[in-house]
């Protein structure tokens, strides 16, 4: 719409194209809520008040309406899903805009994964804007099917989509001033730069702050979160599938702290997403614990959209874009209606129909194993070895010293102390790289989970209480180009196929979300006590989240940076 045009009707000169009346507008500037009508020209909201004229009025009878919910970090591909269905989930819950860091398929695919992303996500009802990867590889103590230098991720800033550098993983090479990462980051110079600093503090953090990076996501304790706040980092809450820090990070959500805060889902699996939902979820979650609704709604919107300097969104007011959500209940939102660029969305939970033109977007095969050189045999060379200690609702690891168990001089998986078998098999270039190491605390009693979906580098991971049910789950995941199984005792129960870079399925998310669920009940009856075992077993190939992890390359020390041996 032309500017004057919006400006006569916002002026009362002409009608609106749509009126919302008898609507309580949550307004997130102000902090109140107040009777109004909202009028809606195009895209963009032309006016708040009241005598205006429309050509469609609809009347509200007297339901809330705020700010379309913005996730500030999300990685699509845990939905297993590209961006057009994942859409079809994640409006009707009332998520209008995501800020995407693609890393995932970026690890994987390069910068042809990301060009993926973006196009799948072109003239549907989602507003995706990306965060251009900065961490490809995540460390250098993994092999990633891709390599991306500064000059790589500069291509990308003619993108308007592209809005800022993703974030920045490898915090030790920051902190010791690493030439390469800087070169990203000055190429990002005067754009957002979003962080990832578990437990970095001290003059570490000062040091982390000083490259530029204006955020955190991974804080699990509100003193962590203080500590980055009053350095001036703007602090993600996060509520993923395996990363709960909503609760523990409750007192943020105050007036003199407020404004610093957003909510990011980070990587929710399907059943998640269907069932529990996504900054809708988070708010309801908040509000639950006391926290006033305003400051909540604000968190998912109106924060996000300044943090990232979307000044178009994240607010109803006069020149906004017109993304908003309609619900009843003040403690308890749920989306009834959602609008999107003033086009009607979503209703009842469920998308309307949203025309997008044919997507002709594909992705090369990712699979390349070298079968002479998978070998899960480990020799007992020692008396004691590292063992990654798995926590409950948490992506931080322990590392514990055990006495392994031995039979006919190898190191075998323990049922009996819950102690199973860990590999990570390299599937980039076939280049016969496999990490070898134990896991305790997924619960497995018997055969083996798998998949190609492992952070950041996302080769495949594999835990079992015996080789030949790993070697089995590895060669049933070839035959799919990528996914996830179990295998049991006698064979396979499960399995799941992500032939888009091992990532994505092209199926809808319903399809996957059921395919996904029997392969969750499978690994439970195999003995697994996790929520979700596979998002479990995806993070425990991540080399930049402490204590100890795994990487086709072994066992890494995440606190020295630095690969380690097994056994002590």
């Amino acid at each position: 719409m032309e500017p004057e045009d919006l400006i006569r009707i916002a002026h009362g000169e002409q009608p609106a194209d749509l009126l919302l009346k008898n609507a309580r507008l949550v307004n997130v500037y102000s902090g109140e809520i107040y009777p109004t009508q909202i009028a809606i020209a195009g895209e963009q909201v032309a006016a708040v008040g009241e005598g205006y004229e429309a050509v469609e009025t609809l009347d509200l009878e007297g339901r809330y309406v705020c700010p379309g919910f913005i996730d500030a970090h999300v990685h699509i591909e845990s939905s297993m899903v590209p961006p057009r269905e994942f859409a079809r989930v994640v409006i009707p819950h009332g998520v209008t805009t995501v800020i995407s860091d693609p890393h995932e398929i970026a690890n994987v695919l390069g910068l042809e994964g990301i060009r993926f992303m973006l196009q799948d996500a072109k003239y549907g009802p989602l507003s995706m804007f990306v965060d251009a990867p900065s961490c490809v590889p995540a460390s250098h103590m993994e092999t990633s099917g891709s390599q991306l230098e500064f000059y790589d991720l500069a291509t990308l800033l003619a993108n308007p989509w592209v809005i800022g550098l993703g974030e920045v993983m490898n915090y030790p090479a920051v902190i010791h001033a690493d030439r390469r990462v800087l070169q990203k980051i000055q190429a990002f110079n005067g754009k957002v730069i979003d962080g990832h600093a578990p437990g970095v503090e001290g003059v570490d953090l000062n040091a982390y702050c000083a490259a530029g990076i204006g955020s955190d996501h991974e804080c699990i304790s509100l003193d962590e979160a203080l500590a980055k706040l009053r350095l001036g980092m703007t602090i993600f809450v996060r509520e993923a599938t395996n990363a709960h820090n909503l609760e523990a990070l409750l007192g943020l959500f105050k007036p003199e702290f407020v404004s610093r805060i957003c909510l990011c889902t980070d990587d929710r699996h399907p059943s998640d997403l269907v069932d529990e939902g996504s900054i809708d979820a988070m708010i309801r979650a908040a509000i639950a614990h006391g926290v006033p609704p305003v400051l909540a709604i604000r968190a998912g919107t109106l924060n996000t959209a300044e943090y990232f300097r979307l000044r178009d969104r994240g607010a109803i007011a006069p020149g906004k874009r017109a993304d908003l959500i309609v619900f009843s209940d003040l403690n308890d939102l749920r989306p009834e209606l959602v609008i999107r660029g003033g086009r009607q969305a979503a209703q009842d939970g469920k998308m309307l129909p949203w025309d997008q033109p044919v997507k002709g977007t594909k992705a090369r095969g990712t699979i390349n194993v070298r079968w002479d050189r998978l070998n899960f045999s480990i020799p007992a060379s020692g008396t004691r070895m590292r063992v990654i200690g798995m926590t409950p609702d948490n992506l931080v690891t322990e590392s514990r010293i055990l006495e392994p168990l031995v039979r006919d001089g190898c190191a075998v998986a323990d049922p009996a102390r819950d102690l199973a078998k860990l590999a990570v098999v390299e599937r980039h270039f076939g280049t016969g790289h496999v990490g070898l190491g134990f896991i305790q605390g997924l619960g497995l009693k018997a055969g083996a989970l798998a998949g190609t979906v492992a952070h950041d580098h996302h080769n495949i991971v594999v835990a079992g209480m015996d080789d030949e049910s790993m070697a089995l789950a590895v060669r049933e995941i070839a035959s799919m180009q990528g996914g996830m199984v179990v295998v049991g005792p006698e064979g396979v129960r499960a399995r799941l196929a992500l032939p888009i870079a091992g990532l994505m399925s092209d199926q809808p998310l319903l399809v996957v979300r059921d395919q996904y669920d029997q392969l969750t009940a499978a690994a439970f009856a195999l003995g697994s006590t996790y929520h979700d075992p596979f998002m479990a077993l995806s993070f425990m190939a991540l080399s930049v989240i402490p204590h100890l992890k795994l990487t086709d390359l072994g066992l890494v020390d995440v606190d020295k940076f630095e690969l380690t041996s097994l056994f002590v």
